[in-house]
């Protein structure tokens, strides 16, 4: 979902729930105001979601702009019958490591398992 997408979500009074991790954020007051604002204009929204609507689509489009950096291994052709290398950049990276920690707090959230704390 892209950030210019998220108002007309806001304006539906359908949330999606997902498994959450509570932190604790120090958010400068200037930002503070303009969520207040937001939480005002959109009054079926609480902050927490739209902190988490905002953040999920600033790090949806993050991943977008990240370079890619064509590798050695050809893993498809395109309409044309031109090589299409492996990415071998920050996407790939990125993506294992969200799923490393991915999986790391699925362990933590099982019963018995608060030895490790990541945030």
């Amino acid at each position: 979902m892209h950030v210019k997408e998220l108002t007309r979500g806001w304006a539906s009074t359908y949330h999606k729930e997902e498994p959450v991790l509570d932190i604790t954020l120090k958010i400068p007051l200037e930002n503070s105001a303009r969520l207040m604002a937001l939480t005002d204009m959109y009054p079926g929204r609480t902050q927490e979601q739209l902190l988490l609507d905002l953040l999920t689509a600033a790090l949806d489009e993050l991943v977008e702009t990240l370079p890619y950096q064509p590798g050695e291994k050809i893993i498809a052709e395109d309409e044309f019958g031109d090589p299409i290398f492996e990415d071998v950049g920050l996407t790939p990276r990125f993506l294992e490591l969200t799923q490393y920690y991915r999986n790391k707090l699925q362990q933590q959230q099982k019963p018995g398992n608060f030895d490790e704390h990541l945030v």
